[in-house]
C-alpha cells in the first residue's frame, strides 16, 4: 500500500467515526477522549490493525489515536527529491522532530517516526483538532511538479 492509498483509506475511516460521534452530539473533548487507544480497541477494532493484539504503535501510557499520523509528516509516492548519490527521498518531518530520523532502504529514503510520540499526545491533538482529518493533514502530501519522478 502506498502512502497516498493509506492516507485516503484512513481519512474515510476517520470521517465515518467522527460523523457518527457528531450525530450523537459529542463535543470536541468527547471526540478526542473517544479516540484513546484502550477505548478504540474495543469500540472501533477495525480502525487500526494493531488493535487486534492491543499493541500500541508507541510505548506511552496514554496514547490518543485521533491523528494516528502526524501533520508534520511529508510524503510523495513519486518521490520528493533525488540526491546526487541516486537516492530518492520519499518522506521527511517538516519540523525535524528530535525523535524521528531518515532511514535508507536501498536507493529510497523514508522518514522513521517510530520514536516520536508527538501526534499521540492529547494536548497536541487538542491543538490541531479539526473534525476533518484531511484538513489537519493537508500539508502532508507533497505535490510533485508535472506528475513525474523527482529529478
Amino acid at each position: 500500500m502506498t502512502y497516498a492509498q493509506w492516507f485516503d483509506t484512513h481519512a474515510k475511516k476517520h470521517r465515518t467515526i467522527v460523523e457518527k460521534l457528531r450525530r450523537q452530539s459529542f463535543d470536541e473533548a468527547q471526540i478526542i477522549a473517544y479516540f484513546d487507544f484502550e477505548h478504540m480497541c474495543e469500540a472501533e477494532p477495525d480502525f487500526c490493525p494493531l488493535y487486534a493484539d492491543k499493541t500500541k504503535c508507541h510505548a506511552m501510557p496514554v496514547l490518543n489515536c485521533y491523528l494516528c499520523a502526524c501533520p508534520y509528516f511529508r510524503f510523495s509516492d513519486a518521490g520528493i527529491a533525488k540526491e546526487a548519490d541516486g537516492t530518492v527521498l520519499y518522506s521527511y518531518c517538516a519540523v525535524d522532530a528530535k525523535d524521528g530520523r531518515p532511514m535508507r532502504f536501498g536507493d529510497a529514503v523514508h522518514h522513521d517516526c517510530s520514536g516520536c510520540t508527538l501526534p499521540h499526545r492529547t494536548g497536541f491533538v487538542r491543538k490541531h483538532f479539526d473534525d476533518d482529518w484531511k484538513t489537519v493533514m493537508a500539508a502532508c502530501e507533497v505535490p510533485v511538479d508535472s506528475g513525474s519522478s523527482p529529478e
